[in-house]
């Protein structure tokens, strides 16, 4: 298991178990496991009830949170600094010995299900994955993290066991805490900690980031797909996905261009180029965002918008002639300048809360296998040139790369 640890300034302690069994994990057993496996470890273990569960943090005034995503089941909690130990012992419990009854199962099928069923009647949440889903066709990547009625319909207790023995184990794991203690305490209770719940395993500090090579699916070669579909879901406004496949994060130089390139495009900023493009100059959408997704061995750059349906056709072209225009002109330097201090500002901002910090570090674990200074961060971002993002932007925005799926 692979660790991490960074001090905060505060009363307030966060610890995280990142596991690397998310949906492209699930192989043959039912699609959606993994997030079904999220929602019932919480529904029991061999020492506590479902009840004890829920109120073990609460009571003291903290709180247990979980999510999935594509490559990882991730739970988390938030306590005060005293109570840390307690939270820690907590989520490994759940992630170790899970009783998974049969009775508290069938209450959370129901609870998975409307969730299934509410996030269809949300087109700007369910658009994205539906774009994944195609752009991803064939591949582990491409299954749905919530399942299907029918899939969730047929997971079993023993789908269940099966799949936390064979995927919650040691070498998929990454323990991250941030806790006002001295880290190099922290790191000596956490080294005894988990030496005692994985009896015969060693904890690992961050090494050098090296492929997981015990997920078979990881070696992907992202061959060019293209698709340009509409979808009439008889909403009041359209929703539209707009994206290439990218970089992945062991692509280094090309992964620091593109996590710039997007921040730029349409980060959290109104400065950035859609949003003031589309939003501020001609008030045709209320919100437009650039993401980039970073799986283990691809990547994803997506635009996401929503607006009145008589504005789509003319936010599609503006954006098509932005993207054109990157591939044709480089970022002046002055310009280049102002978004890489921005973003680091932006970065510097977001690792001062704790559990934004800890969630953070279990990814960097999991995808690289260690955690950079922030000062070897700063140094590589403020190394990127205006030349390595045109470059990245005329291999990207080619024509027959970019896809667009669009509800009306």
């Amino acid at each position: 298991m692979l660790y991490g640890i960074a001090q905060s300034g505060k009363a307030v302690a966060y610890c995280a178990l990142s596991i690397k069994s998310g949906t492209r994990s699930e192989g043959k057993f039912p699609e959606g496991i993994a997030h079904f496996t999220e929602h019932t470890i919480f529904k029991g273990t061999r020492h506590k009830s479902s009840r004890t569960i829920n109120n073990y943090l609460e009571r003291l005034g903290g709180d247990l949170n979980a999510y999935t995503t594509r490559e990882e089941i991730v739970v988390h909690a938030m306590v005060l600094k005293e109570d840390l130990w307690r939270a820690a012992s907590l989520l490994l419990e759940l992630a170790t010995e899970p009783a998974f009854p049969e009775a508290e199962i069938e209450k959370e099928r129901g609870v998975v299900i409307d969730e299934i069923l509410s996030y269809r009647d949300s087109p700007s949440d369910d658009i994205f994955d539906s774009f994944e889903e195609r752009l991803f066709a064939g591949h582990p990547l491409s299954r749905k993290v919530l399942g299907t009625e029918k899939s969730v319909r047929s997971i079993t207790a023993g789908d269940l066991r099966k799949f936390t023995e064979s995927r919650f184990i040691p070498e998929a794991m990454a323990f991250t805490i941030v806790s006002p203690e001295d880290p190099r305490e922290v790191e000596q209770k956490l080294l005894h900690f988990l030496d005692k719940v994985f009896a015969g395993h060693t904890a690992g500090a961050p090494v050098a980031g090296v492929r997981d090579k015990y997920d078979g699916t990881l070696f992907y070669d992202p061959v060019a797909v293209h698709f340009d579909v509409s979808e009439d879901k008889d909403n009041n406004e359209a929703n539209a996905v707009i994206g290439v496949k990218a970089p992945s994060p062991y692509e280094g130089r090309d992964r620091l261009a593109t996590i710039l390139l997007s921040n730029m495009l349409g980060g959290p900023a109104s400065n950035s180029l859609l949003n003031e493009r589309l939003r501020e100059r001609r008030g045709w959408v209320y919100g437009v965002d650039c993401a980039y997704s970073q799986y283990s061995d691809a990547g994803d750059l997506c635009i996401t918008l929503g607006c009145e349906k008589e504005n789509l056709p003319k936010c599609l072209r503006a954006i098509s002639l932005l993207l054109g225009g990157l591939r044709e002109h480089p970022f002046s330097e002055s310009r280049l300048l102002a978004a890489k201090k921005q973003f680091l500002g932006q970065l510097a901002i977001a690792n001062e809360n704790g559990e934004s910090l800890c969630l953070a570090l279990g990814w960097d674990l999991l995808k690289t296998g260690r955690i950079l200074p922030d000062e070897v961060i700063r140094e590589q971002f403020m190394s990127v040139t205006s030349g390595e993002i045109l470059e990245l932007c005329r291999r990207l925005f080619v024509k027959e790369n970019i896809s667009k799926l669009i509800y009306v």
